[in-house]
């Protein structure tokens, strides 16, 4: 009984070891260099949000699709939304992208004093923001650069146009403002500063007789052209701050039998302003660069993630387009 019990005993306590050996042979061993150290984290995606002024005008587009192709070549996703010139859109546009935690904001702000509180909001989520276009210089935000058109120095090619337009004659002349962006005042001040410096010189004076709002749209260009020839029939010239705006006020010219008698200085060079200076229907434009603004954004993004430091600004100059360059422009009929 007793040489039974023990045989029961010593077959149980090896029956245990080789249980526990197979155990711990069917586990992989553990490194001692790795015991310790937690697993990465997956890497997150590089996304980034665009917030333009408008997605109407070509020349916005040409923004974006400039970032979105400029960004996925360095391996960033690109959301593209159009503030259609309404702040609150736009505010609850960029909120969209703080809880999205996108990499860098982008935005032509509708209105540089309004959207502060929102910019304000990304700042303290510690995305950094960067402008297109239209800058926000506003005290109480952080904007990593503004990335633009020279628009001061886009104006002052636009006055001297208008000035070599209307000759030694000079005359009375309109200019149709979009006051709501800041991009747009800088082109203003640079063209009436040359007109100014031509006054005081010159025989014949050339006179600002009226700026009227145009919103930079086509529609709203036509009436304020139309406006302005009620109120001054003997016009000689319009300066429009861009070129639907500027197309706007060729057709109220049209229809009102004087287009040949007033002279048209846009801004942008839009493929559809270059046509109409090809044609004759307006006398020149400071011409931008959407397509290298686009790249200079990506570039920016790039170099802050990498802990650079951005110039507050980088001002890409405009060319004055006649209608000598739109003869000889291969990307026109």
């Amino acid at each position: 009984m007793k040489h039974s019990l023990w045989f029961l005993l010593a077959g149980t306590v090896i029956f245990s070891l080789g249980c526990s050996q197979a155990e711990n042979a069917a586990k992989p061993p553990v490194s001692p260099s790795t015991a310790n150290t937690p697993q990465a984290p997956e890497t997150a995606k590089r996304t980034i949000g665009v917030s333009l002024l408008t997605l109407d005008n070509p020349f916005f587009k040409v923004i974006g699709d400039s970032i979105t192709a400029e960004g996925k070549l360095h391996g960033y996703e690109t959301i593209v939304v159009s503030g259609d010139k309404d702040v609150a859109k736009q505010g609850n546009q960029i909120k969209d992208f703080i809880v999205k935690k996108v990499s860098a904001i982008v935005l032509s702000p509708c209105d540089s004093k309004s959207i502060v509180p929102v910019i304000q909001e990304a700042n303290a989520a510690g995305i950094p923001v960067f402008t297109v276009d239209i800058p926000c210089n506003e005290p109480g935000v952080k904007i990593a650069t503004q990335v633009a058109t020279d628009n001061y120095g886009g104006g002052k090619e636009a006055g001297h146009a208008m000035i070599e337009a209307l000759g030694k004659a000079g005359g009375k002349i309109a200019v149709l403002h979009f006051k709501q962006a800041e991009s747009c005042m800088l082109r203003v001040k640079g063209f009436r500063e040359v007109i100014d410096e031509h006054n005081q010189k010159a025989a014949s004076k050339i006179d600002i007789v009226t700026e009227l709002e145009s919103s930079g749209a086509k529609d709203m260009g036509y009436k304020a052209a139309e406006d302005s020839l009620q109120a001054h029939p003997d016009l000689r010239g319009i300066f429009a701050i861009n070129d639907p705006a500027a197309l706007g006020a060729r057709a109220a010219l049209e229809k009102a039998g004087k287009a040949d008698q007033i002279l048209i200085v846009g801004f942008d060079g839009q493929p559809e302003g270059k046509q109409a200076i090809k044609e004759g229907k307006i006398y020149a434009d400071p011409i931008q660069f959407p397509d290298k603004m686009g790249v200079e954004i990506v570039a920016s993004i790039i170099l802050h993630s990498k802990g650079e430091t951005l110039p507050p600004q980088k001002l890409i100059p405009t060319r004055l387009y006649r209608k000598a360059d739109a003869d000889a422009d291969p990307e026109l009929k």
